[in-house]
């Protein structure tokens, strides 16, 4: 199903483009030991230079002083959560780079040249449109940018698109037709650049959503593309890549634009092919909609933990043919807002389809079993490797927890209500995952606590709680003794029984709260004859995680600052400048990955396996809660 290649031997892959450069000079780069990379800065400025074997961060950043006039004092240059220093090894050739400041006005010490056009034009070292990272793009895309090189030779301009909230630009081919949206990463909701009054952040900073950076939806498109194995789900052909016009957006004030020459005018930005439709999913009825796409495009938003599938971002085309009346295929588009850096509330259109309640196919089914999301991820290290880590995480986690759901029985519409949030009046409740993920990190917490008293041989410092922690800690080994490990990716027969151990645990804990409320009474009978099932989950956090607070991390260490802050709707898209931190709220992050170490982390999968099965169960029972859940969600057009 997926390409029987090892990511770390992959060629590089599209040279330059437009007739500027050849193949042959590529390979000469090569033997040379040259690489190139595209700078970027804070502001959106984008430089294409090539490094020498000499070259360090200072000699990049005295470069990009020199060629687009910008301060360098107190700034570091980074690619993904990697600051690069001294060796430059690790960088690959056509990677994009950042340079990010710690202050925001010019250093009267460090004097900044004013270059000419002729300067700035010789150390370019790039063409009109550049594929950027190391990816084997498909031909598709490779003669699309060919095109699109020609038509800007030729002198065809391209179309800014009105609606939304950030830049984007229809390109066009020789005749006039649209083949491509580009959106460059500078002109995005909240950046430097963007046309449409929403600014006040650099790059880097959080965005729309506070685990999405401003600078940053251009790749993660590219993302949701590469994770579309064999076009499952019909995401069109993206790239990210580096191209110059003079149709972008520079506002006023933003430093390092030379502003007397509007065609150096340069932006890294995502390039996705436009794909003529009739309409969006908005204006039309959804009940007409092939099951078997609605699947798809969902199992894909589950992987990438999509935090905005709403119907605008859904293309809806008509087949023509015989015996094809009513018949349509859907397009899924603007995958910025996926991958997160932690757990967030997704917003899935598509959740209350009808479409959503059946059962997966035998060859969906057979997809999922073949879906391996550490090779998804080392994949995606080599083909962007600006991505961080966290994102990769979150990829993970949500492939593992559909992979797990889907051999259950579950479908689709319970997968993702069991990753969606519920609202409660103004208050929003961490999603079934997200206590998963709480008890997950709650056990492994635990273990290095204990871990750690084992030792330190000092016993005394805890002699403030000791029975309750005793009894803790007897819980907790219990329970890793009755859970069998499993190999990552084993599944057994769809539907089978293992020990739900939560149960057991949540068991404990009332007979013990019981006996100490009501001693001698007798205690009330379970109403439900299912082994491993809690007849009442209708909590905010799980019990485990209540049994273990007063040992365990802070709760802080599982959300943001200003996690308490409540969510609400996306209230309107005025185009006035307004500050960043007004316009749109943000939403809590109950759980985060990014802080825990490569063995940590290891572990935290083990315990977030084992407890997903007497997840689903509590869940395909009914014991979670039967009524409608309210979700809202935080959908943004852009």
């Amino acid at each position: 199903m997926f390409p029987d290649l090892d990511p770390v031997h992959r060629q590089m892959a599209l040279g330059p483009l437009g007739g500027e450069y050849h193949v042959n000079e590529r390979m000469e780069r090569k033997s040379s030991g040259k690489r190139r990379v595209f700078v970027q800065t804070e502001t959106g400025c984008v430089l294409g230079m090539e490094l020498d074997r000499s070259d360090n961060a200072h000699t990049v950043k005295r470069k990009l002083q020199l060629a687009l006039n910008v301060p360098i004092e107190e700034s570091s240059l980074i690619c993904g959560d990697t600051v690069l220093k001294n060796d430059l090894s690790v960088v690959r050739n056509d990677s994009p780079l950042l340079l990010t400041r710690n202050f925001l006005h010019r250093s009267s010490s460090t004097p900044c040249f004013s270059p000419t056009g002729r300067d700035l034009q010789q150390r370019d070292q790039s063409g009109p449109i550049e594929i950027l990272g190391c990816s084997n793009q498909s031909p598709r895309t490779k003669d699309l940018v060919k095109d699109i090189a020609k038509a800007i030779k030729s002198g065809t301009d391209p179309i800014p698109v009105r609606s939304g909230l950030g830049g984007a630009y229809y390109f066009r081919n020789c005749l006039g037709e649209n083949v491509a949206i580009v959106k460059p990463t500078d002109e995005e909701p909240y950046a430097p650049n963007n046309p449409k009054g929403f600014v006040g952040k650099t790059l880097g900073q959080p965005g729309l959503k506070r685990t999405v950076r401003v600078g940053e939806t251009g790749f993660r498109e590219v993302a949701a593309y590469l994770l579309d194995h064999d076009h499952f789900a019909n995401v069109p052909s993206t790239a990210l890549v580096k191209i110059t016009h003079p149709v972008f957006n520079v506002n006023d004030g933003v430093n390092g634009y030379i502003h007397q020459n509007r065609n150096q005018v340069s932006k890294i930005a995502s390039l996705q092919q436009f794909i003529p439709h009739d309409f969006d999913a908005s204006d039309h009825g959804t009940s007409s909609f092939p099951v078997t796409a609605v699947h798809r495009i969902g199992i894909l938003d589950i992987r990438i933990l999509n935090t905005d599938r709403h119907a605008g971002n859904l293309l809806v085309r008509k087949l023509d043919g015989v015996g094809r009346f009513g018949q349509v295929e859907l397009v899924p588009i603007d995958h910025g807002l996926c991958l997160p850096e932690s757990l967030e509330d997704p917003y899935f259109e598509w959740i209350h389809w009808p479409q959503a309640s059946i059962s997966f196919s035998e060859d969906e089914l057979q997809y999922i079993d073949h879906l391996d999301p550490f090779w998804d991820s080392d994949m995606l290290r080599m083909e962007l490797p600006m991505i961080r880590e966290a994102c990769l995480r979150v990829l993970v986690l949500c492939t593992i927890f559909l992979k797990e759901a889907a051999a259950f029985g579950l479908c689709l519409a319970e997968i993702g209500g069991m990753m969606s949030r519920e609202f409660r009046g103004h208050d929003e409740k961490p999603s079934e995952l997200e206590l998963i993920c709480i008890d997950a990190r709650t056990l492994l917490v635990e273990r290095e606590i204990s871990t750690s008293e084992v030792k330190e041989g000092d016993k005394d410092e805890f002699q403030f709680d000791l029975d309750c922690e005793e009894e803790v800690l007897e819980l907790t080994s219990n329970m890793e003794e009755e859970l069998t490990v499993e190999t990552a990716f084993h599944f057994g027969p769809k539907g089978r029984n293992g020990h739900n151990l939560l149960y057991k645990l949540d068991e404990r804990v009332e007979e013990e709260e019981a006996a100490e409320d009501t001693e001698g009474d007798e205690l009330p009978l379970r109403g439900d004859e299912h082994a491993g099932l809690v007849p009442d989950r209708n909590l905010n956090v799980s019990k485990l995680s209540l049994s273990m607070k007063n040992i365990s991390v802070a709760e802080k260490s599982w959300r943001h600052p200003g996690a308490s802050q409540k969510c609400g709707y996306l209230v309107g898209t005025s185009s006035g400048n307004m500050s960043a931190n007004e316009q749109f709220p943000v939403s809590s992050s109950f759980v985060k990955l990014a802080d825990m170490s490569e063995e940590e982390w290891r572990q935290f999968l083990e315990y977030f396996q084992k407890l997903l099965h007497p997840a689903f169960e509590r869940h395909k029972s009914g014991s979670v809660g039967q009524r409608q859940r309210q979700r809202l969600g935080t959908s943004c057009q852009f």
